[in-house]
């Protein structure tokens, strides 16, 4: 596999980490330097890990994982993103801090609901007889830059418009696990 083809795959499966790094910190609103490093970090591990497994799991499993794939990611997504819409209707000034995707469960379902079509990747590279860890690395890294960057994006966008970027947020990462649950079913 030629480098520019693994580029363009490791950017293709970023594409929904860039948009959850956007709206993630859209909902946290004024990011600081652990957040961003946590997201990012985070995001790329598992883009970089996925396709290892996949290609781990072998053709073998093909036809299990490919069923549910994208239900597992649209129902992370919609919890995730219903929320964020959920607490942007709380009061900033109660007792109850908002909800940080970048720490705990949170990090690990939005980590894992990005990434699992890397999975789909590493059984593909394993049905092509592809070694993994070349490409892994450097889907991992594309993706870990990409969030770095879609984390940067949003949080200007939320200090610019507060509330109803949060739930714009929530609305895009159910959007997200909408257009994953489409393109399985087109």
């Amino acid at each position: 596999m030629d480098n520019i083809t693994l580029v363009l795959i490791a950017v293709g499966l970023a594409m929904d980490a860039f948009a959850v790094s956007i709206a993630s910190s859209v909902i946290i609103g004024k990011v600081n330097k652990r957040q961003i490093f946590r997201l990012s970090f985070h995001f790329g591990l598992f883009q970089a890990l996925m396709p290892v497994i996949g290609w781990l799991a072998g053709r073998s499993v093909h036809e299990y994982i490919s069923g549910l794939d994208h239900w597992v990611a649209f129902g992370l997504l919609t919890f995730i993103g219903g929320k964020a819409i959920y607490e942007s209707f709380k009061d900033d000034e109660g007792s109850h801090p908002r909800s940080d995707p970048s720490k705990g469960f949170s990090l690990v379902l939005l980590s894992t609901a990005t990434s699992i079509d890397a999975l789909a990747v590493g059984l593909s590279f394993a049905v092509l007889n592809v070694t993994i860890w070349y490409p892994s690395l450097i889907i991992g890294i594309i993706t870990g830059t990409l969030s770095l960057i879609g984390i940067l994006m949003g949080s200007r966008l939320g200090k610019r418009f507060g509330k109803r970027m949060e739930i714009i947020g929530g609305l895009v990462l159910i959007g997200i696990g909408l257009k994953i649950l489409v393109d399985h079913f087109a």
